[in-house]
């Protein structure tokens, strides 16, 4: 009888108690101290990603896939509950947060901590830049070729190439206009 190398004991053990899934692509990098939490949930890292220390990636009991040549700054963190899809070529700034649930509250009777959350999935095309300290909220669909200005906060679809800021974010101009 052969006896288990302790590896394969591990790989056993973590099926069992971790039942989620990560894949990690070709020539990525995981800074130390980047934090993926996949247990509960599925994590995808396209090939040449890189996330910074102080990074989050926590995929609940939904999903984050990320495309090809992402980069995730320190500190910015993304929730993966209702889905979140991003693209290829994305740059995603330092303390950049990216929510793809709400949480609900309007039984005024009851905690909203008892009420339950409603999932909706974030898609983030090619090409996109999200600025530090921005907000990408559920529901949120960003076009390719999009700029997030810094601090700006979105809920709903975004043009192809514009430049949105503010709170509610809004669209400023086109990349290329004068």
């Amino acid at each position: 009888m052969k006896i288990p190398t302790p590896f394969l004991i591990y790989q056993r053990l973590r099926a069992l108690v971790l039942p989620g899934e990560l894949k990690i692509g070709a020539r990525s990098v995981i800074m130390l101290g980047a934090r993926i939490l996949f247990h509960r949930g599925r994590v995808v890292i396209g090939p040449r990603a890189k996330i910074h220390g102080g990074a989050i990636l926590d995929a609940q009991k939904g999903s984050i896939v990320l495309g090809e040549h992402v980069s995730l700054n320190p500190y910015a963190i993304i929730y993966g509950a209702g889905g979140v899809t991003i693209g290829n070529d994305v740059r995603i700034a330092a303390h950049a947060v990216i929510v793809s649930f709400d949480h609900n509250f309007a039984d005024v009777t009851r905690p909203i901590s008892d009420q339950g959350i409603t999932c909706r999935p974030i898609v983030i095309e090619d090409d996109v830049w999200i600025s530090s300290g921005a907000r990408i909220l559920a529901g949120a669909h960003i076009a390719i070729g999009c700029v997030i200005a810094a601090n700006a906060v979105v809920k709903g679809k975004t043009e192809p190439h514009g430049i949105y800021g503010g709170v509610p974010a809004r669209l400023l101009r086109r990349r290329g206009d004068p």
